[in-house]
């Protein structure tokens, strides 16, 4: 194989939205940890916080002005070209895309310009769970994508049994597990319970609704339910909450400190209709904190072999409210519980893995060699 200039390779990350979100985390996240081993650009629509927070990592940042969630058609042939003369500007080595227009552009731009794309799918379209009419679009746009694709990354094995049924070999399918820096704020869950906390954009499919309604059964007069996010789904949960649990719920917004509120709290609570592997049950479990969550198969991906899972079928408000009483009850628990989370983080979900195993990928991607690594930022 030839080798490679002694320059490192130019990356280019390219994603729908600059905005607060699990996908935009794992981007940062993977700039700040390859940074020394690539040049790293980073291409995305709005003006969210995820320019400033590449910059302060050493990337190079573009703002793709129409980039964004619309189906249309003409737009998205617009969005193409604007993405293709950005690349032809950064001339990157390697492009890897996040998130599904993102990723369909994105690799549509690789093949047209003669650039290996690696595409991260932190959850198909496509799952059963799914509305029918997103769940044919998505499978007909991956289907047709999938040649396309260098190397696909799936951030859970559920994921990769998905891939399976695209026309992309095998050889070319990876799993890589979404892996986050440690941070000193922990959580003190055997402490008297007085916060519950949900970290989500309140959009499909998230289920912010199961929680309020649990939350509003188990009757805990004297704890708050924090859900920060934000989404179009806002106004309808806070009109919710205000129904069924009228002071006891907080929906701030988007939170600047996150590791901050999770040590604030002594339960963690995601519901959803379908997940990845998502990053806020990450955040619990590297705060300490006991998650109770729906049982979807990328989340019993990050419990392991954990002990007495606290799991809910969708839409279950009845079984989440029994959890949270059960938890309000028992502080012992809430702290056993709470050591299993972080010690399973510590085990399966740093960032030095995550960032080298992307590594490795960028390299098969690349086919030819390149520079040995520079150590990475380790958990």
């Amino acid at each position: 194989m030839q080798n490679l200039p002694s320059s490192r390779p130019r990356v280019a990350f390219v994603i729908t939205n600059s905005e607060i979100g699990g996908a935009q985390s794992h981007v940062a996240d993977l700039v700040r940890a390859l940074r020394g081993r690539i040049d790293a650009t980073v291409l995305a629509g709005g003006d969210g916080p995820l320019f400033a927070t590449a910059q302060t990592a050493g990337a190079a940042t573009v703002r793709l002005a129409l980039l964004d969630n619309a189906m249309s058609p003409l737009r998205a042939l617009k969005t193409l070209r604007e993405l293709m003369a950005a690349l032809r500007h950064a001339a990157p080595d390697l492009i890897h895309v996040h998130s599904a227009k993102a990723g369909a552009l994105g690799r549509l731009a690789g093949w047209l310009l003669g650039i290996p794309v690696v595409y991260t799918v932190h959850g198909f379209g496509f799952k059963p769970a799914a509305p029918l009419a997103r769940r044919l679009a998505s499978r007909v746009a991956e289907w047709c994508l999938a040649p396309l694709t260098a190397r696909l990354i799936c951030v859970a094995e559920a994921e990769r049994q998905l891939a399976r049924s695209l026309p992309i070999p095998a050889s070319r399918i990876s799993v890589i597990h979404n892996g986050i820096p440690d941070d000193t704020a922990r959580a003190q869950p055997a402490a008297p319970l007085t916060r519950i906390v949900m970290v989500a954009r309140l959009a499909a499919p998230k289920r912010p609704d199961t929680v309020i309604r649990a939350f509003g059964q188990a009757n805990l007069s004297d704890c708050e339910l924090v859900i920060a996010g934000e989404g179009p789904m806002r106004g309808a949960m806070q009109a919710l909450a205000n129904a069924v649990a009228p002071g006891r719920v907080r929906l701030p917004g988007n939170v600047a400190d996150i590791p901050a509120l999770l040590a604030s709290a002594q339960v963690f609570v995601l519901a959803s209709d379908h997940e990845g592997l998502p990053l806020s049950v990450l955040e619990a479990m590297r705060a300490g904190l006991p998650v109770v969550a729906s049982d979807l198969p990328g989340i019993r991906e990050q419990f392991g072999d954990m002990p007495d899972a606290l799991l809910m079928a969708e839409g279950d408000d009845a079984t989440l409210a029994r959890h949270l009483s059960m938890l309000a009850g028992d502080s012992a628990r809430r702290a056993a519980l709470g050591q299993l989370s972080r010690a399973r983080w510590e085990q399966a979900f740093g960032i030095g893995p995550m960032a080298d195993a992307t590594w490795a990928v960028y390299r098969q991607a690349l086919g030819r060699r390149v520079s040995e690594p520079m150590p990475t930022e380790r958990a």
